[in-house]
């Protein structure tokens, strides 16, 4: 079995439920995944819009999320730190935790979600940025899910 990412909020490639947008609540959706390979000891997960004007815009940033997590509920609190361990970036609306899609008017955008299994736990401080992210977990990736969902205002 493959590794998988799934929302109950939203299906592959489908439109994201405005609740979970900038003109929504703002909060992060269900997640849930399945078939982590073995020897995955956290995740990792960013959340990013390659369609924005500026370039790539980073939604969401969350690492350390312990090996036994197999979701993340919906409305994850804009926190540094969670109660399991998990730790929480900063995203390009310069923001801890989740920032919901708010693209411009009349611009449909691609939101990827991107679920990283890896071999360690990350040596990264809260208030990681993707960047940041990404190089710790440089040789570490075991596998990645990704589930895309779309928003247009």
């Amino acid at each position: 079995m493959e590794f998988q990412l799934t929302s109950t909020a939203f299906e592959q490639g489908a439109y994201i439920p405005r609740k979970y947008t900038g003109e929504g609540a703002d909060i992060s959706p269900p997640l849930q995944w399945a078939n982590p390979p073995a020897g995955t000891k956290s995740f990792a997960l960013i959340c990013d819009d390659p369609d924005a004007p500026v370039g790539t815009w980073v939604h969401w940033v969350i690492y350390n999320i312990p090996a036994h997590t197999v979701k993340l509920p919906e409305g994850i609190p804009d926190k540094k730190e969670l109660k399991d361990g998990s730790r929480q970036g900063i995203n390009d609306f310069k923001r801890i935790g989740y920032g919901g899609p708010m693209p411009p008017r009349g611009s449909d955008h691609r939101y990827f979600f991107r679920l990283y299994a890896l071999d360690i736990d990350l040596v990264l401080k809260p208030e990681a940025v993707k960047s940041d992210l990404l190089e710790a977990m440089g040789n570490h990736i075991l596998s990645q899910a990704e589930l895309m969902g779309r928003y247009k205002r």
